[in-house]
């Protein structure tokens, strides 16, 4: 089971001045808890959290915290970010057991190419990025990949057309949306815009036409009237 181990400090202040102090310093406020243990509060580095976090794995890599010498498979389950800056201001890592299932969000990567939908000059709206289920901590997948390639416009791609890993299982409804194909907005105006002119001139062919016909009736007419004459 690929780990990362990660220090984590015990004994900060909590508040909002100790925990700004902390970030000043490149450390991250946190708190550890899960596994029926009291929560503890932690400070770690930022620079290795953000190491942690860029491997394949993402938000769902296994991390070795190592709290003041005592090590715990854990996970992080928030990361919270100030609102402008983006700046990661708190963490919060589960302890997690290597034999129990666990819940977190996998992403979902898109692949293919739906021919059928650009042949329509549709496009493909992904509607679901990340979809939950449920793993033990080394059966977690880095993706789930969805191929696009056969949908048409007004189909979907489903939950059910997924290929899940062994071990690896979901309770979202199998017939929610993951892609659909869709003609664009600026197709259906055009679309629009071509039944118009369309229904325009069919209106005036038949205009056309009737005015030829009764153009016809008239000279009939005089034509007879002349004979009377």
């Amino acid at each position: 089971m690929p780990e990362l181990v990660l220090a984590a400090d015990t004994g900060r202040l909590t508040g909002t001045r100790p925990s700004r102090r902390l970030r000043s310093e490149g450390k991250v406020p946190g708190v550890v808890y899960g596994m029926g243990q009291d929560a503890q509060s932690v400070a770690v580095d930022w620079p290795a959290l953000r190491k942690a976090l860029t491997t394949e794995a993402g938000l769902n890599a296994l991390i070795d915290l190592d709290v003041d010498g005592a090590h715990q498979l854990s996970i992080v389950k928030e990361l919270q970010r100030h609102p402008v800056r983006r700046e990661v201001v708190h963490v919060d890592f589960l302890r997690i057991d290597p034999d129990v299932e666990i819940q977190v969000d996998v992403p979902i990567t898109l692949v293919g190419e739906a021919r059928e939908v650009i042949a329509e000059n549709g496009m493909v709206d992904q509607t679901m990025f990340s979809l939950s289920v449920h793993s033990r901590p080394d059966a977690i997948p880095s993706e789930l990949v969805a191929d696009i390639s056969a949908l048409t416009v007004g189909d979907s791609l489903r939950v059910s057309d997924l290929s899940l890993p062994t071990g690896v299982r979901t309770e979202v409804e199998a017939d929610e949306a993951i892609a659909i194909g869709m003609v664009t907005r600026s197709t259906l105006e055009s679309m629009a815009e071509d039944e118009a002119a369309e229904a325009l001139a069919e209106a005036e062919s038949e205009l056309g036409e009737g005015g030829e016909a009764a153009g016809e009736a008239d000279q009939a007419e005089g034509d007879a009237t002349g004979d009377d004459d």
